[in-house]
């Protein structure tokens, strides 16, 4: 029977003490030193996000070789790729319309939306490649 009343109370002790911790004061964490200014939000009205990929087409080149092409979405840079899960090297123009190189040997000429371009892979002649 003793037992019985030690339960409530010490359930009653336990509980009292849980709330005991809580108050309604806000508290601030800060890393670092406190140098009493606020910091607000950074200022990103400056950021240029990058392109996104506007289409992607897999091309059936003259020579029977498969390139997967990623257009991006300035219109002026695509991603190539040989092998399709390969790392994709990315050519661009100066501006749009011109055609797109990069370093090693790429070249890509053409659009998303026609049916064939023209490109040139390390190694491999400019060629006509149809989606």
């Amino acid at each position: 029977m003793r037992s019985m009343t030690r339960k409530p109370l010490l359930i009653t002790l336990a509980v009292a003490a849980a709330l005991a911790g809580c108050s309604n004061e806000s508290h601030t964490i800060v890393a670092g030193p406190d140098t009493g200014e606020a910091q607000g939000a950074p200022d990103n009205s400056n950021v240029t996000l990058p392109p996104s990929i506007a289409a992607s087409k897999v091309y059936r080149c003259a020579d029977n070789d498969v390139v997967y092409v990623d257009w991006l979405s300035d219109g002026k840079s695509a991603n190539i790729r040989t092998d399709q899960n390969g790392p994709p090297t990315q050519v661009s123009a100066p501006e749009i319309g011109k055609p797109m190189t990069a370093a090693g040997g790429y070249s890509l000429a053409g659009t998303p939306t026609a049916p064939s371009v023209r490109m040139s892979v390390p190694g491999q002649p400019v060629e006509t490649c149809k989606a």
